[in-house]
């Protein structure tokens, strides 16, 4: 199945410039022909070409459904931009095909990358939704220091009522997986560092915040591979929670 992604469709009946020169130039689709569309809030409609113009596709719309996420919590992914942007693109697209509901890059102390437009981050977003047959567009947050995301986590939902984990080891704390602490059915945060890890203060305010220092495993990861882990984790035991009952 090829998806379509138009975000106003509902109200315009017509597929975005792009979007429309994909289906018209490339993939040859002529008037008449059914195809499947996606808004990026849930809706999966068909639809048919009544004007297979490149600039703006106008179609009829056959039917529409809701396809829910596949998964049942709210997972938000706090990351501190990786220097190389490719890595922090790799993890943008991994993640919305495993499955995410919220990116948000956090400009930390200790941050080789402090300036990130997400623009292409939107674009890898979109392009993974539609190749791996989602419908939900994550949310994908401006650049976000560390502290105001701490703070507005604590006081928004379903920040307020989400378990909160940062990945970070230290003699200080005591050594907590998250594999043990994280309990199914709960939303998430997960927060993770720069190359050069949370500063003290950092790790301070997170803790008073409720965040739980926790290890993703006994290997030393890269910051986008931590992430990615994490949330399959979460993927995982929630699935398997789902599976024994």
């Amino acid at each position: 199945m090829i998806q379509f992604f138009a975000p106003d469709i509902k109200s315009t009946a017509t597929l975005p410039q792009d979007e429309s020169a994909h289906c018209v130039r490339v993939l040859r689709h002529r008037a008449g022909d059914e195809i499947h569309v996606i808004d990026g809030e849930g809706s999966r409609l068909l639809c048919r070409i009544l004007d297979p113009n490149p600039r703006g596709v106008m179609v009829e719309i056959i039917s529409s459904e809701i396809i829910p996420p596949s998964w049942d919590v709210n997972i938000i992914l706090a990351v501190a931009p990786t220097k190389n942007m490719d890595r922090m693109e790799w993890l943008t697209e991994k993640a919305v095909e495993i499955g995410i509901n919220r990116i948000v890059p956090i400009i930390c102390t200790h941050s080789e990358r402090k300036v990130l437009k997400t623009e292409r981050l939107q674009k890898i977003a979109v392009s993974a939704m539609k190749q791996s047959l989602k419908t939900f567009l994550p949310r994908i947050d401006e650049p976000t220091p560390i502290l105001s995301f701490i703070k507005e986590i604590t006081l928004e939902e379903p920040g307020k009522s989400a378990m909160k984990f940062m990945g970070y080891c230290d003699k200080e704390y005591p050594l907590r997986r998250l594999i043990q602490e994280y309990k199914p059915g709960k939303n998430v945060v997960i927060m993770i560092g720069p190359e050069g890890d949370f500063s003290p203060e950092e790790v301070k305010k997170s803790v008073d915040a409720g965040f739980i220092p926790v290890t993703f495993g006994d290997n030393r990861l890269r910051t986008e591979t931590a992430a990615l882990v994490g949330i399959d984790m979460i993927h995982f035991i929630n699935a398997t929670a789902n599976i024994n009952k």
